[in-house]
């Protein structure tokens, strides 16, 4: 249970000390990251880290499509007058007509459970401000942004929407979703405040909507006042949880916040919230309706788990292969906890003649892109990762997931959260998916049954070096998926 916290005194303490001090923000380098990391981090032996804000960013830009979530919305009402309606289509929303044309340009059928409950919210009159939670890929990019547009007086030469990403590449691809939105609208004008945008001083922006990072905002709307904070009647927080939970980015949402008028529409958007966010975000945003949908413990329906007992590394090795020797028309991802041991492990199936990728946290974005597009088009049929990936790869043809080594926290507990994640890579779209728990020791074991009692779902026994067993359970899979696939998708490629 986290401190409770002053967010009120916080917040006074915080603009206090932000006074005159307004910083741009850098997007660092994987290696300058790393280096100011933990102890150890460089060391191939110990856990994968990495930033929040470049989780987000990979599992943004990898991401081809929706995921249709099934899990039912939670909605807390704060001011009990709101409106807040489900809506079934897009043209129940009574929205401008060119933007509808760019909504089913871009291949949406129907609203996303979150876009049908959020955007009846969001278009409301009087506006409503909205704190909205939903798992990745389920078209919060596109509700926000689609609430953006619909909010522009075209006639107005000046800005009026504020969308604040943590990331310069974040801030991109959300201008690119707005761009192809608003197709049909070229009376809408949009300006990226971003790292390599210059504008001449004295210079005033007549673009209505501003999609940025927080430095590069606060040096345009203070330092330089080529845009007027107070005229911004709409303001989203796109990883709202990464902005809230960095302290760089903590500091310059307040001061930015702080310029904003009491009458502007909030939006704050992510994937998690903790308790600890949450606070905070209640606090600078008055009588929300929060949207969440159930955590994504759900998907573990979709999942048959499995553990498999091995004496050594050798062993576990050979019980990988023989999965390997099963996967058919699937693919598989294998979770390793530590660098040395993911490169150790594709190594030697490499030598073994098997066709594998690997990623971790020593390649850049780029390159981790590079690797999952060939594993998405079917290149390698196993990738091997570490935590890095435990949250950020939708591949529908993933149909098993092998814990080389059972995640643990850094007390060597077992992570119930991280688990969930990693298994997650399967199962995805609704489908079934198989995951399976390489243990090695008496400890591991402890670990899974403590993964099993969390999550109060059994995990049962497997013998690796039986190939039957494992090839029926495959079988099974592939037929119920095959047989669904008809349904399973209500929308296409929202990211290029």
């Amino acid at each position: 249970m986290s401190q409770k916290i002053d967010w009120a005194k916080y917040v006074a303490e915080t603009e206090k000390n932000l006074t005159n001090k307004i910083a741009s923000v850098e997007i660092s380098s994987d290696e300058s990251s790393r280096k100011k990391g933990s102890i150890g981090q460089n060391d191939e032996d110990a856990p994968e880290q990495f930033s929040p804000a470049e989780a987000s960013l990979l599992a943004k830009v990898i991401r081809k499509g929706l995921v249709e979530s099934k899990n039912d919305i939670e909605v807390q009402r704060r001011d009990p007058k709101s409106p807040l309606y489900s809506v079934k289509t897009f043209e129940a929303l009574n929205l401008n007509p060119n933007l509808l044309k760019g909504v089913y340009e871009m291949g949406f059928n129907a609203p996303s459970k979150i876009q049908e409950t959020a955007l009846p919210t969001l278009l409301a009159d009087p506006p409503q401000n909205l704190i909205a939670q939903a798992q990745s890929g389920t078209g919060k990019t596109a509700a926000f942004v689609l609430a953006m547009l619909s909010r522009v007086d075209s006639t107005k030469k000046y800005p009026q929407v504020l969308c604040l990403s943590p990331t310069y590449e974040l801030a991109i691809q959300t201008g690119e979703v707005a761009a192809h939105m608003a197709k049909f609208c070229p009376e809408i004008e949009m300006k990226f405040a971003v790292r390599g945008e210059e504008v001449p001083k004295g210079t005033e922006l007549t673009e209505h909507i501003i999609i940025g990072t927080p430095g590069k905002v606060l040096d345009w709307g203070l330092k330089f006042k080529i845009f007027d904070l107070k005229k911004i009647h709409v303001f989203v927080l796109d990883e709202a949880d990464v902005m809230i939970a960095t302290q760089g980015h903590q500091d310059q949402c307040i001061r930015i916040h702080k310029n904003l008028s009491s009458s502007c529409q909030m939006m704050f958007f992510s994937a998690t919230y903790d308790q600890e966010v949450m606070d905070f975000a209640e606090h600078i945003v008055k009588n929300p309706i929060t949207i969440r949908l159930k955590r994504e413990e759900e998907s573990l329906d979709n999942i048959t788990q499995y553990y498999v007992r091995c004496a050594n590394q050798q062993e576990k090795y050979n019980a990988v292969t023989n999965i390997y020797g099963t996967v058919g028309v699937g693919q598989a991802i294998i979770f390793c906890h530590t660098r040395k041991t993911a490169a150790w492990l594709s190594e030697k199936m490499a030598k073994d003649g098997h066709a594998v990728a690997v990623l971790t946290g020593d390649l850049t974005v780029e390159q981790r892109i590079n690797v999952l597009d060939r594993f998405r088009q079917g290149q390698e049929k196993v990738l091997i990762t570490t935590n890095v990936l435990s949250r950020g790869i939708d591949v529908e043809q993933v149909t098993i997931v092998v814990n080389f080594d059972l995640p643990i926290d850094v007390n060597k507990k077992a992570d119930c959260e991280t688990y969930l994640h990693r298994i997650g890579r399967t199962g995805r779209f609704g489908k079934r998916g198989i995951a399976i728990n390489l243990v090695d020791s008496e400890q591991s074991m402890a670990i899974l049954k403590t993964i099993e009692k969390h999550f109060n779902r059994k995990i049962n026994y497997l013998n690796a070096e039986d190939s039957d067993e494992i090839e029926k359970n495959r079988k099974l899979v592939s037929l119920v998926n095959n047989k669904s696939n008809a349904c399973l998708y209500s929308f296409v490629c929202l990211f290029k």
